[in-house]
């Protein structure tokens, strides 16, 4: 398996394609006038709090204020945190751990884990919510009070008209683990599967003595890993929250202490892995950071895969993907037997048709359709990746009646969705022949990203006929 990132930088933007075996498997593009904030940390000041709603207002210095749910704010109040009292700062951890002194640090809380492997948690380290994003436990009594100072990330980026989503159980990823600073668990990938592996990798971290309070989440990509490789990532990870606290100690509501970095430096983090055959990048400036950050945080070795592209085409043409590229906002996605999908989102929801087109067969009507999906099903995944879709996705898949022929079609999306990097969650297949899913939206689509609404027709995309 060949698999490439290819990166290209243009003036006020950045674009990241994942090549595997020459087809355009994952896309990334950010854009100067749109900074995402998701995985910031920030210094905020609650500027609102509403019971009706369960939430409370917080001022991280944005345009708007992010939005931050009551039950999810158990975690750093910093109002007494003053850089004139440095003293303050292992008591501030403390009280906001509840460390008892005879306590061991880390401790494995339960074995129930979520598909993530998140043990119970979200994507953050935080933990688990239902689909408005509200902590299950139901609504307590937060010691939240307007015009005081807390720590919050950003889980979702800012929408049309509503500030970022914030929670207070802070993360900060690395390549093999996630540092959570105010969660005193340790959990384990699901996707790794091996009972053993998982054994090893707890008792790893459980012998780190270097971090006093906090837990971990151990990545999927650690399977396998070093124990020297674990510990470099893992001081790499607490070395930043140190900085952050002392940032908080130092800066006032509302400031950032931590920023998670540009698209380049999150998708080489994230992708760059043995199966990384190269990454080619087409600015010095970015070639040059990638070297530092692979020659420090990976290994010198690794540097002989990053490659400098100094041609005179687009790095995009030269590795012949522009053209899929082009597709990727395209209604209609065609494949190879003449078999269609139709994507059209909307603002509540995403509908996926599935079509046979000019498909052609002697098959019986059964497995025709059965063929269809089986090809849709992973273009379908794909897609998702590609456009950055998120929030509820109805799929209509054409009507079949066998129950083994179902399972399949299913079995075969879950199994592509398991390399997407958003948490998805996908539903049984109904008796009209439709799938609904969900995929975790943490900022805007590639299509916002890219358009705008026509002024001409107000986004209907409509020739009206006289």
């Amino acid at each position: 398996m060949s698999r490439e990132i290819i990166i290209h930088v243009a003036d006020g933007e950045r674009r990241v394609a994942v090549v595997d075996n020459k087809k355009l498997d994952d896309f990334y593009i950010e854009l100067d006038r749109y900074q995402s904030v998701l995985g910031n940390i920030y210094k905020g000041r609650v500027e609102s709090i509403l019971p009706s709603i369960n939430g409370a207002f917080v001022n991280i210095g944005q345009e708007r204020n992010g939005f931050l749910y009551l039950t999810d704010a158990d975690h750093p109040f910093i109002e007494n945190f003053a850089p004139e009292q440095p003293s303050l700062a292992q008591k501030f951890i403390e009280k906001i751990l509840n460390i008892k002194k005879d306590e061991p640090a880390l401790e494995e809380k339960a074995e129930g884990e979520d598909k993530d492997g998140k043990d119970g948690k979200d994507g953050k380290g935080g933990p688990r919510r239902d689909h408005r994003g509200r902590n299950p436990r139901g609504p307590k009594s937060a010691p939240l009070k307007v015009g005081q100072e807390i720590l919050v990330q950003v889980e979702k980026d800012p929408f049309g008209t509503k500030g970022s989503r914030l929670t207070s159980h802070l993360s900060i990823p690395g390549r093999f683990v996630v540092y959570m600073p105010f969660d005193q668990h340790i959990g384990v990938s699901q996707k790794i599967s091996a009972p053993e592996e998982r054994s090893r990798l707890r008792e790893i971290i459980k012998e780190w003595d270097f971090v006093k309070q906090g837990g971990f989440i151990i990545r999927t990509v650690s399977a396998g890993q070093s124990k020297k490789e674990l510990l470099n990532d893992a001081k790499y990870v607490v070395e930043k929250w140190e900085k952050v606290v002392k940032l908080a100690r130092e800066k006032k509501a509302p400031a950032p202490l931590y920023k998670e970095g540009n698209v380049i430096w999150r998708v080489v983090r994230d992708y760059f892995r043995d199966d990384v055959s190269a990454i080619h990048v087409d600015s010095r400036e970015e070639f040059e950071q990638i070297n530092k950050y692979v020659e420090t945080l990976i290994d010198k070795t690794a540097l002989k895969k990053i490659h400098y592209y100094g041609g005179q085409a687009n790095i995009f043409e030269a590795h012949k993907i522009s053209a899929e590229l082009e597709k990727i906002y395209d209604q209609r996605v065609y494949f190879k037997s003449g078999a269609h999908i139709v994507i059209e989102p909307t603002e509540g929801v995403t509908v996926i048709d599935v079509n046979s087109g000019r498909y052609k067969t002697s098959a019986s009507p059964e497995d025709a359709a059965f063929n269809v999906n089986m090809e849709a099903a992973p273009e379908i995944a794909r897609q998702l990746r590609l456009r950055d879709m998120g929030g509820i996705i109805v799929i209509d898949f054409i009507d079949m009646m066998r129950e083994e022929h179902k399972r399949k079609v299913l079995d075969t999306l879950r199994n592509e969705l398991v390399r997407d990097m958003a948490k998805t969650e996908v539903n049984r297949i109904s008796n009209l022949g439709l799938v609904e899913m969900t995929r975790e939206r943490t900022g805007k689509t590639l299509e916002s990203i890219k358009f705008t609404v026509c002024p001409y027709c107000n986004g209907r995309g409509r020739v009206k006929i006289d």
